[in-house]
């Protein structure tokens, strides 16, 4: 079922929502970029409609709603360990249809894959979503391709402005009475997404062995610095690391914490005698995009990358990863 409002309306609907969900949407952050005059758009507290950003894509996902950067699991003394007690209040996220797509990536990870993480379940239960409309695709976005543009099912109910006409398609009937309360005027909506992007990738069916030891890697032992931008603003990135924090100098009292990490760090694959799985960027990029286009596909069945295109926008030697994508699919032209 449709509902169209208006503004004042959807605000209402939000006072309603906000007495039993903590909201959170992608938000313009004035100055709060880079530099002192840029602005970046990430996800934070919202109340009402116009805290909103809905004319760009957010520079950051929702991620860290979900897999915080810094988690405390449990405190530990010499006898005793005690979980973190950790906000479980239900939260209701606005995102995107790319995103969307990429909770069930999420879920792949810490729910379905052999083992249950207690933590993320913890929080993913208390977690619902509402889908923003995409009218237009932005820079660097390839999520077309990557069948990620629509979503069907999934979220509460979506929002689209138009002019000072909020448009809503409900999918949880629970909320009914609260659209039901602000507004009589129904419709048929379908929320709008996006149909045709400017980047285009292809993506091969099956990626031989031999590409794994392709020379293609080697540009990204030069051009790539170890930043780990890319890993940290993607949507489906899920490494982290453990770190024990010690409150006493014996080390027998503190707390262990999760903290994002990623394949693309150096140092991420040292292990215990100074061996390192991935010592080079080549490697390491090869590891990620492998991983983002094949290995999940393989595991779950299908493409682990959405296409929202962040990595691109984030990337400070301007390395594409759709580009990446072409040249794999190129490279396993060549060899068949």
């Amino acid at each position: 079922m449709g509902y169209l409002l208006n503004k004042q309306a959807f605000n209402e609907v939000l006072e309603k929502l906000g007495a039993a969900y903590r909201l959170y949407a992608p938000v313009r952050k004035v100055g709060e970029g880079r530099f002192t005059d840029e602005d970046v758009i990430r996800y934070d507290f919202i109340s009402k409609l116009e805290n909103i950003e809905l004319a760009e894509k957010s520079d950051y996902s929702f991620k860290e709603l979900l897999t915080p950067l810094s988690q405390t699991l449990f405190f530990f003394t010499e006898n005793q360990t005690k979980e973190a007690d950790m906000d479980t209040s239900d939260a209701l996220i606005f995102l995107r249809s790319c995103d969307l797509h990429s909770v069930k990536r999420l879920d792949d990870i810490y729910l379905n894959n052999k083992f249950e993480d207690h933590f993320y379940k913890k929080i993913r239960d208390h977690v619902k979503f509402v889908l923003i409309g995409c009218p237009h695709s932005f820079d660097n976005c390839f999520c077309v391709d990557m069948g990620s543009n629509i979503s069907e099912e999934g979220y509460l109910f979506s929002l689209d402005v138009d002019g000072d006409t909020v448009k809503v398609d409900l999918k949880d009937e629970s909320l009914q009475s609260v659209f039901e309360s602000v507004s009589h005027e129904t419709a048929d909506v379908i929320p709008e997404h996006v149909t045709a992007n400017d980047v285009h990738v292809t993506i091969p069916d099956v990626i031989p062995n031999s590409i794994y030891k392709h020379d293609l890697w080697n540009e990204y032992s030069a051009r790539c610095i170890d930043c780990g931008r890319c890993t940290t603003v993607c949507p489906t990135c899920t490494c982290f690391t453990m770190q024990d924090t010690y409150y006493t100098d014996n080390g027998k009292v503190g707390e262990r914490r999760r903290v994002a990490g990623s394949c693309m760090l150096n140092g991420y694959t040292t292990v215990a005698g100074g061996g390192q799985y991935r010592r080079t960027n080549g490697e390491r990029m090869r590891f990620k995009v492998l991983h983002k286009i094949y290995d999940h596909r393989r595991r779950f069945g299908y493409n682990m990358c959405v296409g929202c295109g962040r990595c691109d926008d984030v990337c400070p030697e301007y390395i594409s990863f759709s580009n990446i994508i072409n040249k794999v699919n190129k490279a396993v032209s060549e060899e068949r």
